[in-house]
This record gives structure tokens, C-alpha cells and sequence, in this order.
């Protein structure tokens, strides 16, 4: 596990990256859960490089997890006022779950977030993405509320939103 890095995305050229990562990880976390049309619309909508683009330009962080070098993952991360930051994406390649290595991105959220001087750390999450829910809470985080947000073509993210308070968390 030694082998995993967390890489800032610093330039456009990896922005493809994050789109490919999205696309092989996606059908198998949300085949279950959402229809193909959702899951190719939401790629889309949240991966394409002028998305990317744009978010790190309004202050979102881009990181890549990477195994020996290749990219297994990513996340992304954001201050929402009120001393408060997003976690706004957290995926892993499902042939690494189950390893620790996403308790290590939650953990990279976490520090991330308490260097920016936020006191809580939310994020969303599908109803339905059981595995993930186990995570979060296995991770110290709680469920705040649920939400249910039309994102275009008369689709919905039906989520809860969970939290942690920072202040109350050990130091790692």
C-alpha cells in the first residue's frame, strides 16, 4: 500500500484522465443503480475536461490516486463557506476496494480540509450506494439529511448528505 500517492491535477492534459477514470469506474459502482442513459449523461455532466476546467478555476482541488504510478482513482474537494468544505468526488477502481485505500482518500479529505480551516467535512452520496454508506460510516461520518436535486434531462441524484465535525476528529 506504500505505493499509493495522492498527485495534484495541475494541468489540462489530465484533465482525460479523470474522464477515463470516471468511465471505467462508474458502470460497475452505479450498474445496479442507475440507468445507462443516467450514468453516460452524469460523465458528462461532471468529467468532460471544460467541467474540470472550470471547477478548479472556482477553487476546486483535483487529486489523483495513483498505484505505482497509474491512476486508480480520484477525488475532489472544495470550500462551501460556513467553514465547511465538499467533498464533491471520492472513486476508486473496484479491483482495489476493500484494501484501505479509500479510508486513505477519506483521510486525505479530511487533512485537506482541516489545513483550509474548515471545522466540518460533508459530501453526498446516492441512496442506494450501500458500500459507500458502509465506508463513510466506518469512517466517522454521519448522515446530515437527504436530498433529492434534478440535474437536467429529467434526471435526479437522490442522495443523503453526510458530515463529520473535524474539530472532534484525532489527529492522524
Amino acid at each position: 500500500m506504500d505505493s499509493i500517492v495522492f498527485d495534484p491535477v495541475t494541468s489540462p492534459e489530465e484533465y482525460p484522465v479523470i474522464l477515463d477514470l470516471a468511465r471505467r469506474i462508474w458502470g460497475p459502482t452505479y450498474e445496479e443503480i442507475l440507468s445507462p442513459e443516467q450514468i453516460e449523461y452524469m460523465i458528462d455532466m461532471m468529467y468532460a475536461p471544460a467541467v474540470v476546467d472550470r471547477e478548479r478555476k472556482e477553487g476546486i482541488v483535483f487529486e489523483l490516486v495513483k498505484d505505482n504510478g497509474v491512476p486508480v482513482g480520484f477525488l475532489s474537494y472544495g470550500p462551501c463557506g460556513n467553514g465547511e468544505m465538499k467533498l464533491h468526488k471520492l472513486y476508486l477502481s473496484p479491483a482495489l476496494h476493500g484494501k484501505g485505500i479509500g479510508s486513505r482518500m477519506l483521510c486525505r479529505a479530511k487533512e485537506a480540509a482541516k489545513a483550509l480551516g474548515a471545522k466540518e467535512l460533508h459530501l453526498n452520496v446516492n441512496k442506494q450506494n450501500a458500500r459507500a454508506i458502509r465506508a463513510y460510516r466506518r469512517n466517522g461520518f454521519r448522515l446530515i439529511r437527504e436530498e433529492k436535486n434534478p440535474i437536467g434531462n429529467g434526471f435526479f441524484m437522490d442522495d443523503y448528505v453526510f458530515g463529520i465535525n473535524l474539530t472532534e476528529e484525532p489527529a492522524s
